[in-house]
């Protein structure tokens, strides 16, 4: 592993007073770090921004799956079809976003390069539990953002290389967190997708059968929600969805997305 120029891979060197922390570094060095403000409004009309809908996350038999449908909404329009909720967090974790698409996607990347920076510094990862806890100092920060509108609310979930398990995490707009046993959902269409979760939901499932179950989770909310995209075949529109096991996050590609969609319109329960 090769490090950043002058900043040392473990943490047995603390002569430069380096922090694994890349969020203390720009506080230290950085140019008004994290501080986000709103432009001002140059009418009487509200600003409006893009919002991420439906995310979920699934555990299975030997890991966890992460999905999201595509579409962002402003207000009652389409904003995006094709908008990316479901983001790599590291080798072995994943973050999918529901809320204020701009202000979520800009957290996600300073988590992941926190995530990157803490293992350049100290030489290993941080524990999953370490990372779920990070994201949720992260969230806690944006709270005065989300008392203006700009309301982040991500799931997260990983392979747990210390227990050998996949394990899925939620937060609230203040940084609270809680791990969900099975599964969880959240944003516009949570409460639809939650119920086929519900219902088809088992202990065991295969990797194949848990890409299913998100496929027809996200098929349902997009049937009750009109803010969630369900899978477009004519514009080769799918729900991103990535897979993560002890060999790390893969992410599912299309033609496995549209066997499983084709399989659920069919009836092949």
């Amino acid at each position: 592993m090769t490090g950043l120029p002058g900043l040392p891979l473990s943490g047995g060197d603390r002569g430069f007073g380096v922090s694994p922390s890349f969020i203390d570094a720009l506080a230290e060095h950085g140019p008004e770090p994290l501080r986000a403000q709103l432009a001002p409004q140059q009418s009487g009309q509200p600003l409006t921004f893009a919002h991420g809908t439906t995310i979920i996350g699934l555990k299975f038999d030997g890991g966890v799956i992460m999905a999201g449908d595509r579409r962002a909404t402003e207000g009652y329009s389409i904003a995006d079809e094709k908008i990316e909720k479901v983001f790599q967090a590291d080798h072995y974790s994943a973050v999918s976003i529901a809320g204020v698409a701009g202000q979520a996607t800009e957290i996600v990347r300073l988590f992941q390069t926190e995530l990157e920076h803490y293992e350049k510094v100290e030489g290993e990862r941080l524990s999953l539990e370490g990372k779920a806890n990070r994201l949720a100092q992260m969230i806690r920060s944006n709270f005065p953002m989300a008392l203006q509108g700009l309301v982040v609310v991500p799931l997260f979930g990983g392979y747990d290389e210390r227990r050998a398990t996949g394990r899925l995490f939620r937060y609230d707009a203040t940084g609270g967190r809680w791990e969900e046993e099975d599964f969880m959902s959240t944003g516009s269409g949570g409460k639809p997708a939650r119920s086929t979760l519900k219902k088809r939901f088992r202990q065991g499932l295969t990797r194949d059968e848990a890409v299913r179950v998100a496929v027809e989770a996200l098929m349902d909310a997009a049937e009750e929600d009109v803010a969630t995209g369900g899978p477009d075949p004519v514009k080769g529109i799918w729900p991103s969805v990535k897979v993560i096991t002890a060999d790390g996050v893969e992410q599912v590609g299309d033609d496995e997305l549209r066997a499983a969609y084709e399989a659920l319109v069919a009836g092949e329960g």
